[in-house]
């Protein structure tokens, strides 16, 4: 099962990335929308983490653009920002939203429970 994830912190994305690899997990990792749905285009990914606050394209955009390109996928939303109002939204369109900094443990187990393991 492959995992995407999606941030424009680089760093903090390929570290995430890394992490959960040594955690049993194939995790792929995109630094913007554009880069995420061609991504999504060309792999089968069963859950997407997306940063909520992005340049260009905010998770909660990219959401609707990927659930066209691949319907049924699931989304936990992470946000180092957000307004209640991402806050409720971001709930209502994703299995959980996660504020950052974001343990690893913490992710792993949203993880799991959005893939029903």
């Amino acid at each position: 099962m492959k995992i995407l994830l999606v941030d424009d912190e680089a760093e903090l994305v390929s570290a995430l990335s890394e992490r959960l690899y040594f955690r049993g997990f194939e995790a792929d990792w995109v630094s913007s929308g554009k880069e995420a749905m061609k991504k999504v285009t060309e792999n089968e990914y069963v859950l997407a983490v997306l940063d909520v606050k992005m340049p260009r394209m905010s998770g909660l955009e990219l959401r609707a653009k990927l659930e066209d390109i691949r319907p049924g996928m699931k989304y936990i939303f992470l946000s180092g920002h957000g307004s209640e109002d991402d806050y409720a939204v971001g709930t209502a369109k994703a299995e959980c939203y996660l504020v950052k900094p974001v343990k690893i443990e913490e992710l792993v187990e949203k993880i799991n429970q959005a893939l029903g393991s």
